[in-house]
């Protein structure tokens, strides 16, 4: 990394972190070269069937896979692994965990044995500080992960790791971690959030399950969300309640709208979010997805 923007990586974090932030970026230069800047991804993953469906959603994952810089590993944020505490996936061979039901035995037959990182684990471990996180040899990839990075590396060729979501954290703090893993970017890890900006499973309309329908207060929400991300206006979308009945609606639950907080934490002034994959669905869902770079 060049003088220059090693010092002012290191600007961005507190003077107490510094210290153990040179250890980080030395495990880094350890593991993984140098490289630009990577590119950040927030996936819509929307349901597990987009792992072995053709559709439009996954034509639009395989072309921003085809047109991001081959990364030296993946760091994935799913809406499927909430803990106690945060936990890093860190075991060489991650599983891959079906973690749903009553789907046709196709989609539980479907393997993704993408390797992991112990090192990657190590690394984000110490990024993180002086948030304890636990490094985990239990989880592997859930379907928020696999369905997804298949589409972008289907060969399962380039390391995968987890990280989990702390239910006692706010979403101003997980935005705050977010904002801690800027150095993998430049040591080509590929951040990866997946959920769902709007995501009511309660109020699907499952007649309009494959339509691109939406609800009034679910299209309001995709509206107001999506002027704000393209906007960068950051501080408004880490309390998404604030903004009205519509947002409260859209995430009843916060497990699929904070994925999205860790990719927008990684923004960089000259960096301009583009959206994709922007479709509502079945009235309380949307797949919109946000690239960075």
């Amino acid at each position: 990394m060049r003088r220059r923007k090693f010092l002012t990586t290191l600007a961005a974090i507190p003077a107490a972190a510094a210290a153990m932030h040179l250890k980080d970026l030395a495990r880094l230069a350890e593991g993984f070269s140098p490289t630009p800047r990577m590119p950040v991804l927030f996936l819509g993953h929307g349901s597990p069937m987009n792992a072995i469906e053709e559709n439009t959603f996954v034509q639009g994952f395989r072309k921003i896979g085809s047109e991001l810089p081959r990364p030296n590993a993946i760091l994935c944020i799913s809406a499927h692994w909430e803990t106690r505490g945060t936990r890093v996936t860190a075991m060489a061979m991650p599983r891959t965990i079906h973690d749903f039901g009553g789907f046709p035995q196709a989609l539980f037959e479907v393997q993704y044995p993408a390797p992991g990182s112990p090192e990657l684990a190590a690394t984000t471990q110490d990024l993180l500080a002086p948030t304890p996180v636990e490094l985990d040899e239990s989880w592997g990839l859930d379907h928020g992960a696999w369905s997804v990075i298949k589409h972008l590396y289907p060969d399962a060729d380039v390391p995968v790791v987890q990280l989990s979501l702390d239910r006692g954290l706010s979403a101003r703090q997980h935005y705050e971690l977010g904002r801690q893993l800027a150095p993998l970017r430049d040591r080509g890890v590929l951040i990866v959030g997946s959920g769902n900006l709007v995501h009511n499973l309660g109020m699907v309309a499952w007649d309009h399950l494959n339509d691109a329908y939406a609800y009034d207060w679910a299209a309001e929400a995709r509206t107001r969300m999506n002027a704000l991300i393209m906007a960068g206006d950051h501080a408004r979308l880490q309390d998404p309640h604030a903004l009205g009945k519509a947002f409260q609606l859209a995430i009843p639950t916060p497990e699929h709208y904070l994925p999205v907080l860790y990719a927008l934490a990684l923004q960089q002034k000259d960096e301009e979010p583009m959206l994709f994959n922007d479709q509502p669905l079945g009235g309380s869902l949307t797949m919109t997805s946000v690239l960075l770079r």
